[in-house]
């Protein structure tokens, strides 16, 4: 099991207050890894940081924008000087806007890119420079079915999302002479406080997920925690580029005829 432990690692999950990326953080966090958790809110942050210190994890955090190129360099030069190296680094802030493209703003379009495409390549350069210093690292980019599929409503979260695949596989491929791993985790649907509402008995859309994850279930959030722990760490140390869907088999099939249960 050592191939898996995190001890003495320190990784910074951007976004992780809440979700899936409190999920994924926690699930590091039990491997070992000390967590500094980023945020743009200070109450999701401040509750976050006591979660994970109820739990008896190392976590310290830090409030910025990563689009903020500016500011998100400052933030990492001080987290590294007050918290200690980052080893590995989970870019999972994200937004998404819903709305049909004939009708979506074009600076909405930009603001849903900007945080889920180029805020990771901000982190990823500002962090990525620190690992081919140190000689080695992980980077962990949180992808999503829309990085394969596409969805009404969802046309600037899904180029985003397609554009950070193809993020992760060329920083895979440029940087892993240094020993630097860098793939992605792609999450179906997966049970949360967002997703509640439509997961009722009786709601079209819940029936519709049920039907088409040959699993049969939402995800839960602990479902991620093994992914990432995997990533992570040196069990994963051949593997670079990749996006691991963890999607309870969607993508495996093209579904089941209406009628058959």
């Amino acid at each position: 099991m050592n191939l898996f432990n995190l001890k003495n690692k320190r990784a910074l999950i951007t976004g992780g207050t809440h979700g899936l990326g409190l999920a994924m953080a926690e699930g590091l966090a039990s491997a070992g890894a000390e967590l500094v958790i980023t945020s743009t809110t200070p109450k999701k942050l401040e509750e976050a940081l006591t979660y994970y210190k109820n739990k008896g994890y190392k976590a310290s955090g830090y409030i910025f924008d990563i689009t903020d190129e500016e500011l998100a360099a400052e933030q990492v030069e001080n987290i590294e000087k007050n918290e200690g190296e980052i080893h590995i680094l989970v870019n999972n802030a994200g937004i998404i806007k819903r709305e049909l493209a004939v009708n979506m703003s074009v600076s909405d379009f930009r603001r849903v890119v900007d945080v889920d495409l180029v805020g990771a390549f901000i982190m990823s350069q500002l962090i990525g420079k620190r690992m081919i210093e140190r000689g080695g690292g992980k980077i962990i980019n949180i992808c999503s079915m829309m990085s394969e599929l596409g969805r009404d409503n969802v046309s600037a979260y899904a180029a985003a999302k397609g554009g950070l695949k193809m993020l992760t596989r060329n920083l895979a491929t440029e940087w892993a002479k240094y020993n630097i791993q860098v793939n992605g985790i792609g999450p179906g649907y997966f049970a949360t406080a967002q997703t509640e509402p439509i997961r009722v008995d009786g709601n079209p859309f819940n029936e519709f997920i049920i039907n088409r994850t040959p699993s049969g279930r939402w995800g839960n959030p602990e479902d991620l925690a093994g992914t990432a722990i995997f990533l992570a760490s040196e069990a994963s140390n051949f593997v670079n580029g990749q996006i691991v869907y963890v999607d309870g088999g969607i993508l495996a099939t093209i579904g089941k005829p209406l009628n058959e249960k």
